[in-house]
């Protein structure tokens, strides 16, 4: 039996940590490019001309459709990075009512398709923050409801 070494020991423990550690890095190093690159996509807007506005009108219908047919009454319709808000989302977070003002980008557009198309037809739209990387308001998600209201 070869002699056990504590500090041979302790160096392979400290390598493998090493590696674990970069390998982290290098996961958080892709996921931060992902997220740039879908921050800056969504900071685009979108042409809203009459084959878009039926296109999104098609994916919605298709989209709550399929949630009624498994008996919800609400869906979740868009998530962003709440960068997409001018105060990283703290007037949705608390449930200020002028939190609509806050959006930029694509989920301004979002908000005004609701508006203009959804609304009239009794879609409600509820946005909320939906997750809360470190504590702090991560991603929004606007939610499109069509049953009873909450009383």
């Amino acid at each position: 039996m070869a002699a056990l070494n504590v500090n041979a020991l302790r160096q392979v423990a400290a390598e493998v940590e090493a590696r674990k550690a970069a390998e982290e890095a290098r996961h958080r190093e892709a996921e931060d490019a992902k997220r740039k690159e879908l921050l800056d996509e969504l900071s685009k807007p979108l042409v809203a001309d009459e084959k878009a506005i039926e296109r999104g009108l098609s994916r919605v219908g298709a989209m709550v459709q399929a949630a009624a047919e498994r008996g919800r009454t609400e869906v979740l319709a868009f998530r962003f990075p709440n960068q997409l808000t001018t105060d990283k989302g703290r007037a949705i977070n608390v449930g200020e009512a002028d939190w609509p003002r806050t959006l930029s980008g694509r989920p301004q557009q979002v908000y005004q398709f609701w508006q203009q198309h959804l609304a009239p037809q009794g879609f409600r739209l509820r946005a909320m923050v939906v997750d809360y990387p470190g504590g702090m308001p991560g991603d929004i998600g606007f939610f499109l409801a069509w049953g009873e209201e909450p009383r």
